[in-house]
């Protein structure tokens, strides 16, 4: 896009690019999403920014009436390959808070120094800024969702201080941390720990058409009983699954129906609140909410083969996973093997809900025990690192790993590849005519995939 296809889009408030740019005024200082319902600023006095972390890093602070902190991620991360854009994953699952700049780097096989300048140079920001954004977008979500005290929120949140959290949040939102949470007029009250215990309520938002049946249909049908499950009826059904997380475990549960907005109605329990941005990024992969669906569906419905399936459900999903090394794990071995792992391998939660009373087996422990050779292959390759399937891994190095192991085929390592590294562009099967799909062409198979299911259904 150039900056005229951008002011077009600001003209007429179109959310469809909500994420994927900001635009911030001169003359207020403000720096808002695309579909602002705000007065339609002079271009003169506009400025366009990839990141709001580089609208930030300009001196501008996030409008108060259309909260440009809390949108979709751009769509581009999950498309890209490159240095960038697996930097933009990682800085999401929290690796800056966690490991510092020299991790981010770390991972992605650079230098510090080439990191910040390659951020930098396409962002307008490098690593340290952006990490910023996130964290004071989770500090935001914390103050205005639970009771826990101002001083325990900088640290869950990621900041090294109460005064640098301080600063921050006068900087983004131009007030302070106790008017931001006065703000938000929930009443808040009651013990420290309430928030954990009754989790925390998010709405995780996306953009355009979400086809959630057919995705929760999908949760269902590969659920994994003591990690997962899919209670209510179809159209009112709620998902609910254990986390294995950097600082302790967690449960999430997100609701199909979502009344009022684009967003999935969502709650996240954790042992330790310093997890939650970590949590909801995993969650978002998961759910796919950052696709651009508009993108998406343009493409296949030019085919004349998915134009009728993508017309039945607009904006179809491509999940990807939770935890991506068992999400590789469950791809080998099946559904009912994994539940016979959890069995006899998982790790219990300390404080079981419901029918959610495990983890999935970590790599360690399931390369120390399992008798399959395949599955010992790769367990033992996932825990001594020889292959990441973290949000930053090189998708074709970690396929080429992956197809080097004993036992693992073609199309097994393109699933693991689609859901583990969420990758859009994905063919497992050799589908004749796939090309003309690309660079959707894990959307494609979903729709034939949930077609067919569909079919199946209706005969039986």
């Amino acid at each position: 896009m150039d900056d005229r296809t951008r002011y077009e889009a600001v003209s007429s408030r179109d959310a469809r690019f909500d994420g994927a740019f900001f635009f911030a005024v001169v003359t207020t200082g403000i720096y808002c999403r695309p579909s602002c319902p705000a007065v339609t600023p002079k271009r003169a006095n506009v400025r366009f920014y990839p990141t709001a972390a580089a609208a930030q890093a300009g001196g501008f602070r996030a409008c108060r009436r259309c909260r440009p902190d809390a949108v979709p991620g751009s769509a581009e991360w999950d498309v890209r390959a490159d240095v960038v854009g697996r930097a933009m994953r990682l800085i999401g699952d929290g690796v800056v808070d966690r490991e510092g700049v020299p991790g981010l780097a770390g991972r992605l096989g650079y230098s510090a120094r080439q990191v910040q300048r390659q951020l930098t140079a396409e962002l307008g920001a490098g690593p340290v800024a952006l990490a910023r954004a996130q964290r004071s977008h989770t500090a935001r979500v914390l103050l205005q969702t639970t009771p826990l005290p101002v001083t325990e929120i900088a640290f869950a949140a990621g900041f090294a201080s109460v005064r640098q959290f301080n600063d921050t949040i006068r900087q983004i939102y131009a007030r302070t941390p106790s008017a931001l949470r006065a703000e938000a007029g929930t009443g808040l009250g009651g013990g420290r720990r309430e928030g954990l215990r009754a989790g925390i309520p998010l709405r995780l938002a996306h953009r355009g058409p979400y086809a959630t049946g057919a995705l929760f249909d999908l949760l269902a049908a590969e659920a994994v009983a003591r990690i997962e499950e899919v209670a209510g009826t179809p159209g009112s059904r709620t998902y609910r699954r254990t986390l294995r997380l950097p600082y302790g475990s967690g449960l999430a549960s997100v609701d199909e129906a979502s009344p009022g907005g684009p967003w999935l109605e969502a709650r996240i329990q954790l042992t330790d609140l310093r997890d939650l941005t970590t949590a909801v990024q995993r969650v978002r992969r998961l759910f796919d909410l950052d696709a651009d669906p508009y993108a998406v569906d343009e493409a296949l419905a030019a085919d004349r083969r998915l134009a009728p399936l993508v017309a039945a459900r607009p904006g179809l999903r491509s999940p990807g996973a939770a935890d991506p090394e068992e999400a590789a794990v469950r791809t080998l071995v099946g559904r009912a093997a994994a539940g016979e792992l959890v069995e006899r391998h998982g790790k219990a939660l300390d404080v079981p809900c419901g029918g959610l009373t495990h983890l999935f087996p970590e790599p360690d422990v399931l390369a120390g025990s399992a008798e399959d050779p395949a599955l010992r292959a790769l367990a033992t390759a996932l825990a001594d690192g020889r292959l990441r399937l973290d949000a930053g891994a090189d998708r074709d190095e970690a396929e080429e790993t992956l197809l080097a192991l004993p036992g693992m085929d073609r199309p097994t390592a393109a699933l693991i590849r689609i859901r583990a590294l969420g990758d859009p562009d994905v063919d497992p099967y050799g589908t004749p005519g796939a090309e003309r799909w690309r660079p959707w062409r894990s959307y494609a198979v979903r729709h034939l995939e949930t077609a067919g299911a569909a079919e199946a259904a209706a005969l039986s």
